[in-house]
């Protein structure tokens, strides 16, 4: 379940409850990204609230308490719900439906904008201030800028990635000198890495989820069927409904112990921590304010007078 595994950037657990919260006190490069499309994809999509009570959802089929699920969130009911309310709601069903439901997805948007909030261990030091995230991503091709906002770690630091341009390569600075001097680096390359031990690539809510459920099957062969805990948390202005799940240990899993928060109105992970065999944090991250949009060619390219490159 190596779900806490996320991006070349990196830091802690904090976030609003709001989806698409403004940014404005925070002075961000502007593009001509505009409010997504239809109803589908509105972070104000709304389903009718199911008819089935909360407290009989866990005598459904697993297919109906997934539908359940999907419907209760995007109506806003889950999100209304009282915390032991919640507690008692996932403790009641099938092992199968939060994977179900989270399978089902989307785990994501085709086209959207965040902010995150994100630490990592790099050579066993935990860093003292997280850092703080702007990123912008398209899925089909996959196009990602990211940038360090002023108010958290490696501040100004940038970075494109473009899959149809250079598929192994990202153009950005990255610290220190190159702070000044932008230029095209590997993704899998020392310098990419010198922060993060992942990817460009995998920033966004989806690769968190893909995760845990890649790691799905090593759970069951382990025995872990069941989250070890569930419980409500507010992490820094953001309710998830928190999954703790504790394997045997690396190297076989990603983690000793990780601690996933659930969104409470999409079917993804907004919160996400991990912990080594010792029981030292390694990895924490949050998704704060996500709203899907769409962007012109300029919000990916270097050559945008709103970026520093």
């Amino acid at each position: 379940m190596g779900v806490v595994a996320l991006v070349a950037i990196a830091v802690p657990a904090t976030l609003r409850a709001q989806e698409a919260v403004s940014t404005d006190t925070v002075a961000l490069p502007t593009s001509a990204a505009t409010s997504a499309a239809g109803p589908a994809l509105s972070v104000s999509a709304t389903s009718a609230p199911p008819k089935t009570p909360a407290e009989q959802v866990g005598t459904l089929p697993l297919d109906a308490q997934v539908r359940w699920l999907s419907h209760a969130a995007l109506s806003g009911m889950l999100a209304d719900m009282s915390d032991a309310a919640l507690v008692s709601l996932f403790k009641s069903l099938d092992p199968l439906a939060l994977p179900r439901y989270l399978k089902n997805g989307p785990n994501g948007y085709p086209s959207y904008e965040f902010t995150m909030l994100r630490r990592e261990r790099i050579h066993d030091r935990w860093p003292d201030r997280a850092d703080h995230m702007l990123v912008r991503v398209t899925r089909n091709p996959l196009r990602v800028y990211a940038k360090w906002l002023p108010d958290g770690a490696h501040a100004g630091q940038e970075v494109l990635y473009d899959e149809t341009e250079r598929p192994d390569e990202m153009y950005g600075h990255l610290g220190g000198f190159l702070n000044v001097m932008a230029m095209w680096t590997s993704l899998d390359g020392s310098l990419a890495r010198s922060q993060s031990r992942h990817s460009v690539r995998d920033l966004g809510t989806e690769f968190i989820t893909q995760q845990f459920l890649a790691e799905g099957k090593k759970f069951a062969e382990a025995g872990v069927t069941r989250a070890n805990a569930i419980e409500v948390k507010t992490i820094d202005g953001a309710r998830v409904v928190a999954f703790t799940y504790e394997t045997p240990g690396q190297p076989d899993f990603y983690a000793k112990k990780e601690i996933l928060g659930l969104d409470l109105r999409r079917p993804y992970f907004r919160t996400a921590e991990s912990f080594d065999n010792a029981g030292k944090i390694f990895e924490s991250i949050v998704f704060q304010n996500i709203a899907p949009k769409t962007f012109d060619d300029a919000a990916f390219n270097p050559k945008n007078p709103a970026y520093s490159f």
